[in-house]
C-alpha cells in the first residue's frame, strides 16, 4: 500500500468538495484553512475545538473529508503525525494557490459585496 501523494488528495478535493469554490476570496481561504485544519486534527485523533458555529461547520465538512480519505486512500492511516501535517499543509497551499491566488475570477476580490 503506497502513501497518498499531494496530487492524489488535491485531485480528490478538486473533484468532490464544493467548499473550495465559495464566492469571495476571503471565504474560500477561510473554508480551505478551517476544514483542512479540522481534517488534520481528526486524522491525528487530536481533540477538536468546537467553540463557534464556524468550528462546527468546518468539523462537519472535515469529518466527511476524512472518512473519504480513509476509504479511498487507506494508507493515510499509516502515516506519522508530521507526515499527515505536511501532506495536508501542501494540499491546503495548492488549493489556496489555485482557487484564490491564481484565480482569474475578478469577482473574488470585489470589495463592494
Amino acid at each position: 500500500m503506497t502513501s497518498p501523494s499531494v496530487d492524489d488528495l488535491f485531485g480528490y478535493v478538486q473533484k468532490r468538495c464544493l467548499w473550495q469554490f465559495f464566492s469571495r476570496s476571503w471565504d474560500r481561504k477561510e473554508n480551505i484553512e478551517g476544514i483542512l485544519e479540522k481534517a488534520t486534527q481528526l486524522l491525528l485523533e487530536e481533540p477538536v475545538t468546537l467553540t463557534s458555529p464556524m468550528d462546527r461547520l468546518f468539523h462537519a465538512d472535515a469529518k466527511i473529508l476524512v472518512a473519504d480519505f480513509r476509504e479511498h486512500f487507506p494508507a493515510i492511516t499509516t502515516l506519522g503525525a508530521e507526515e499527515v501535517k505536511s501532506l495536508l499543509q501542501s494540499v491546503k497551499e495548492r488549493l489556496l494557490d489555485l482557487t484564490v491566488t491564481s484565480s482569474k475570477n475578478r469577482e473574488l476580490h470585489q470589495n463592494l459585496y
